[in-house]
């Protein structure tokens, strides 16, 4: 059963803060992915990232996804989600996933502090250049996609529950 929304996009477009709100409101669950991963591994992202690079992060990523079960559940997925086909196929199969969408400009304007996040950037990546590579795997994956640009976030999730009503 599709009762689920799966949140995408970049870091620092809000997928945590609006699928909090956005739980609460539809009275669903909230399943914060990143954090799932950090408690079946026992480690942080970051961590993760510094003993098995990016492609072991992005493996673990893929497994852990793959196998988050819920129902009537707003999940939040890490932005770089995309890369696992295993979860993004199982994730679709589950809930109807959203991208949410901001241009480039507001994106760096909101991540100051890109690696202590947890980013998955591969060696001598710049932020443009993972913006660049994501966004064609966002939209390729996406059922819904909200731009939210110039929007805050209750101007958000009132978007997203017009779509869902």
């Amino acid at each position: 059963m599709k009762d689920n929304i799966v949140l995408i996009g970049m870091p620092g477009v809000g997928k945590s803060t609006i699928g909090v709100v956005l739980a609460k409101v539809l009275g669903y669950q909230f399943v914060d992915a990143d954090l799932v991963i950090q408690e079946r591994t026992g480690k942080l992202l970051r961590e993760i990232i510094e003993e098995s690079g990016t492609d072991g992060f992005i493996a673990v990523e893929n497994r852990i996804n793959s196998q988050i079960e819920a129902e009537h559940a707003i999940i939040a997925t890490g932005g770089s989600v995309v890369y696992g086909a295993e979860a993004m196929r199982h994730l679709k199969e589950n809930g109807t996933v959203l991208y949410l969408k901001l241009p480039y400009e507001e994106l760096e304007r909101r991540l100051s502090d890109i690696r202590g996040r947890g980013v998955v950037l591969r060696e001598g990546q710049t932020l443009r250049d993972l913006y660049e590579e994501r966004v064609p795997l966002y939209e390729k994956y996406a059922d819904i996609t909200v731009d939210e640009n110039q929007l805050n976030v209750e101007q958000t999730i009132e978007k997203i529950m017009e779509l869902f009503q």
